[in-house]
């Protein structure tokens, strides 16, 4: 590893407008179903804030161009696309979901092959059909030639007309985690919705609260299932900085140690910390040096939520402000990333859909 290693953002977005096409087309009763849900929980005022904001950001998000000349004004050399968690589609039936993820696939490979040397890509994988995540990770990875998937907090499956929740520690995602595992995949956790209930309908608290929660809830059902144990190569990165995690381990450690049903993983839960990586969105400079503290700097990445108006605008400035050490602000912008994506460029093989 050298200084020459490229400043690398993990976490950024790109929309892809033909995608909504081909859902409206798949299941319009469920697109309208979601919507209609989001209204009535968010609030239309809310809803029209979003909207405004998407339309404000649409060529940063859409505009090939344009997202490189951000990238070149915050000092970006390379940003690892992932798609708008908007392109989840929870609501979406086993054939529908396997055939949206596919084209989504594709979509994020034809967008990173317009820019080689800048743009990598992660695809997804249905967290809602526990039995698509598996080959979907392999379509992203070996058949399009992406580093990995990125998935939510958790799925909403329905299994003989019974909807239940898919957590990150359900069985049926054991031969997705020993696939990401053999594929040297990257497995990005961005939540994407609230579980909670409507207590966090208003003030935007869906998002300020309830995204740190899910990401808290989600990687503690990894750590605490065991599920890092039985796959100690796993490569998860953290949006937000892991959420409220890092900051409130030593009572998962508290309870590890007097609570039977929480020993199930063989170590305390902030020894697997060092297992994981994290993004340095926290949107506070004491909370960065705080996650650095707690997890190490060595996992820590650089994040931006690009181009959301709930991301950083300059995502290396408010590392290289929080952070005095140069060595430190080169671990997180350059370094750890080269160490989770190093040189490799995976080479997509071309199969039919």
């Amino acid at each position: 590893m050298t200084e020459a290693n490229p400043v690398v953002d993990v976490h950024a977005h790109a929309l892809f407008p033909p995608i909504e096409q081909r859902v409206a087309e798949l299941d319009a009763a469920g697109l309208q179903a979601a919507r209609e849900l989001e209204i009535r929980r968010n609030g239309e005022s809310s809803m029209a804030a979003s909207g405004q904001m998407i339309t404000s950001r649409w060529s940063l998000l859409t505009d090939l161009d344009t997202r490189i000349e951000a990238m070149d004004a915050s000092g970006v050399d390379v940003q690892l696309i992932s798609p708008s968690p908007s392109h989840y589609y929870p609501f979406l039936g086993f054939s529908e979901a396997e055939q949206v993820a596919r084209e989504l696939n594709r979509s994020v490979m034809d967008l990173v092959a317009q820019a080689p040397g800048r743009l990598r890509g992660l695809g997804v994988a249905p967290l809602q059909h526990p039995d698509l995540m598996a080959p979907m990770l392999v379509d992203a990875v070996t058949d399009c030639g992406l580093d990995g998937v990125e998935i939510g907090s958790f799925g909403a499956a329905v299994d003989g007309g019974q909807a239940n929740t898919v957590e990150l520690s359900d069985p049926r995602l054991e031969s997705f985690w020993a696939t990401a595992e053999d594929l040297n995949a990257v497995i990005f956790l961005h939540p994407f919705g609230c579980s909670l209930d409507e207590r966090l309908d208003r003030f935007y608290l869906a998002n300020t609260v309830a995204q740190p929660a899910e990401n808290a809830v989600a990687l503690s059902h990894l750590i605490f299932s065991g599920v890092l144990d039985r796959h100690p190569g796993l490569q998860v990165i953290a949006a937000h900085g892991g959420g409220y995690l890092p900051t409130a381990i030593g009572r998962s450690d508290r309870a590890w140690e007097m609570r039977p049903e929480a020993r199930v993983c063989l170590q305390p839960p902030s020894h697997y910390l060092r297992k994981l990586w994290f993004d340095s969105l926290t949107h506070d400079a004491r909370q960065l040096r705080a996650l650095i503290e707690t997890v190490g700097v060595d996992r820590v990445v650089l994040g931006s939520d690009y181009p959301f108006d709930m991301g950083s605008d300059d995502p290396v400035h408010a590392v290289t402000s929080a952070l005095a050490d140069p060595a430190e602000c080169a671990d997180v912008l350059r370094h750890n990333a080269y160490r989770i994506l190093g040189e490799r460029e995976r080479t997509p093989v071309q199969r039919s859909m």
